[in-house]
C-alpha cells in the first residue's frame, strides 16, 4: 500500500474507535433510537444530490436493516444500558467470527485451519467476557449488544450482491433507508413530544458528536474504507480494523475512566487475538457443488 493510503487506513480506524466514545456522550441526551436515526439522517444528506444506485430496493433495504440499522441500534442500546464503550468496540469487531461462519453455511466457504483456530480463540474470549456479565451491566443489555456483530456479519454477506456499485452512493442510500424507519421507531418508542424536545434542546456537545458520527465516522470514513477495499486486496486493508477496539478502549479509559477486571480484559484481548488470526489467515476454500 502507498504510505498515504496506510495513513488513511489508520485514520479511519481511529475515527471508528473514537465514534464509540462520541456515541456514549450523545446517548446522555438522546435515546438509542433517536441517536441512531440522527446519525444516519446526517450521513444520508448526499442522497439529495446523487441518484439511487442500481440496486434492487429489496436488497438495499436488507443490507441497510442489517449492516446499519440492526448493528448500530443494538450497539447504541448496549452502551445506553451500561455496557462499557471499550468492551462494546471489541464485541462489535467479533463480527469476523460470525461472517466466516455464515459464509461457510451460505456459500460453502470452508474456513482454513488457521481461521478455524481463530474462531475457537475468539469464541473462548467471548465466553470469558460472558463470565463477567451481570456485575456492572445486565445480561439483557449484553444479549442485545450481541445482535450487533451478527447483523454486521449478515450485512457483510448481503453486500456481495451490490458489487460494482459506487460505494459512496450505496452507503448514502443505505443510511437513508435506515434513518426513515429509525425515526418512526423513535416516535413510537419515546413519543412525539419527548422526541421533538430532544431534537430542539440538544446541547452543542451532543450536536458535535452527532456531526462526527454521521458526517465523518459514517459517511466519509465508510467511503474511504470502501475506496481502499476497491484499490487493494482485502488482506492488506482489513487488518487495520484491528486498531478500532484498541482505540475505542484507550479513548474510553481516558474520557470515562473505564477499567476492566482481569477476566474481562483477558477475554477482550483473546477476542482481538482470535480476530487477528482469522483476518490474517488465507482466504477460505470454496467447497465444490455436488450434483
Amino acid at each position: 500500500m502507498k504510505p498515504a493510503d496506510i495513513l488513511i487506513a489508520i485514520l479511519v480506524a481511529i475515527v471508528w474507535g473514537l465514534a464509540f466514545v462520541a456515541s456514549r456522550i450523545a446517548l446522555d441526551e438522546l435515546s438509542p433510537e433517536l441517536m441512531t436515526a440522527m446519525r444516519f439522517a446526517i450521513a444520508a444528506v448526499p442522497c439529495l444530490f446523487i441518484p439511487k444506485p442500481k440496486v434492487a430496493w429489496s436488497l438495499l433495504i436488507a443490507i441497510s436493516f442489517t449492516l446499519f440499522l440492526g448493528e448500530f441500534l443494538s450497539q447504541a442500546y448496549g452502551i445506553a444500558n451500561g455496557v462499557p464503550v471499550g468492551l462494546t468496540s471489541v464485541v462489535v469487531q467479533s463480527q469476523a467470527l460470525f461472517t466466516i461462519g455464515f459464509a461457510a453455511i451460505a456459500f460453502g466457504e470452508r474456513p482454513t485451519p488457521a481461521q478455524t483456530l481463530g474462531i475457537v480463540i475468539a469464541a473462548a474470549g467471548l465466553l470469558m467476557i460472558c463470565g463477567t456479565v451481570g456485575y456492572d451491566f445486565s445480561v439483557g443489555a449484553f444479549a442485545v449488544l450481541m445482535i450487533a456483530p451478527v447483523s454486521f456479519a449478515v450485512g457483510n454477506l448481503l453486500l456481495r450482491g451490490a458489487r460494482g456499485v459506487p460505494m459512496f452512493d450505496l452507503f448514502a442510500w443505505l443510511c437513508l433507508t435506515s434513518a426513515v424507519p429509525l425515526f418512526a421507531l423513535a416516535l413510537v418508542a419515546n413519543g412525539p413530544a419527548p422526541t421533538w424536545s430532544s431534537l430542539t434542546h440538544i446541547s452543542m456537545t451532543s450536536a458535535l458528536c452527532m456531526l462526527m458520527l454521521g458526517g465523518i465516522s459514517t459517511s466519509i470514513a465508510y467511503w474511504l474504507w470502501g475506496r481502499l477495499l476497491r484499490d487493494y486486496p482485502a488482506a492488506q486493508v482489513v487488518p487495520f480494523a484491528l486498531l478500532v477496539p484498541f482505540v475505542g478502549s484507550a479513548a474510553s479509559s481516558i474520557v470515562f475512566g473505564e477499567r476492566f477486571g482481569p477476566l474481562r480484559l483477558a477475554g477482550m484481548l483473546t477476542v482481538i487475538g482470535g480476530i487477528a488470526v482469522m483476518v490474517l489467515a488465507k482466504r477460505p476454500q470454496i467447497l465444490p457443488k455436488t450434483a
